[in-house]
């Protein structure tokens, strides 16, 4: 299988990111899950770059081992739930911080020119969470409707953006309802409460697609649920799609 950020690191390695040539490779190479000498020759002459011998097997000899690296990781089946190897410490010699732990303390609710609900709903689009947690606390505007409105804003613009993978559109007007339905009964978890969010297509939500961008895994469901989704979930928050930062959205 190939890893698509490190062949393009091995073409930019070769100067050959500006040209056709990545592209056309890339599409030979993927459905076979690897390149070979013929198909390098072939893009080259495509893509009109001329690529020397030796530079052929160089680029070669990279991807194979690229390619062996990540299905020697692939093997390991790591689950889901173990962090990733590394440490990030930004704490220089001799720096100290405070390390009592302090209660959380939300800020003021934002002054709003809203007597009432509003007159249309599209008019809440962008204000901020803080903003929209007032509305809904208040009831001036509730968990579905925003939801709704998220929803249909997702379907009119993403032929242009290209940044939903799938809504969740089913299970984003139960958690809604629910929403709704506590804040009625007093039940008011906080200013996360019935508000509508997207989710990184990196992190796994049970019966809901995972694919991390990548065709091989455009069907994918995974029986687990991300700390970050189930964090979110007990706020009270409201999942209306899957957001991804790939191209999967072309295919």
């Amino acid at each position: 299988m190939l890893d698509r950020r490190r062949f393009l690191a091995v073409c930019s390695q070769l100067g050959l990111t500006s040209t056709l040539f990545p592209g056309v490779l890339w599409g030979m190479a993927e459905p076979q899950g690897k390149v070979t000498k013929e198909m390098i020759g072939s893009a080259a002459q495509i893509a009109d770059v001329p690529i020397p011998d030796d530079l052929r097997d160089a680029m070669l000899e990279s991807l194979d081992q690229n390619r062996k690296n990540y299905e020697d990781i692939y093997k390991l089946h790591i689950a889901n739930s173990v962090a990733p190897a590394y440490v990030f410490d930004p704490v220089l010699p001799g720096m100290k911080f405070e390390t009592m732990k302090r209660p959380l303390r939300i800020s003021a609710a934002p002054a709003l020119n809203v007597s009432g609900a509003p007159k249309n709903i599209e008019d809440v689009a962008f204000y901020s969470v803080r903003q929209l947690a007032e509305l809904v606390r208040t009831r001036k505007v509730s968990s579905a409707a925003l939801t709704d409105m998220y929803l249909e804003r997702l379907k009119k613009y993403d032929p242009q953006l290209h940044c939903v993978v799938n809504l969740t559109e089913e299970l984003a007007l139960k958690q809604a309802a629910q929403a709704d339905a506590e804040i009625a009964a007093g039940r008011y978890r906080g200013p996360l409460h019935g508000i509508p969010w997207g989710l990184k297509d990196l992190f796994a939500v049970r019966g809901v697609r995972t694919t991390w961008g990548m065709s091989p895994y455009k069907d994918r469901v995974i029986d687990a649920d991300a700390t970050v989704y189930t964090r979110l979930t007990n706020a009270g928050a409201v999942l209306i799609a899957r957001i991804i930062g790939g191209d999967l959205h072309a295919h």
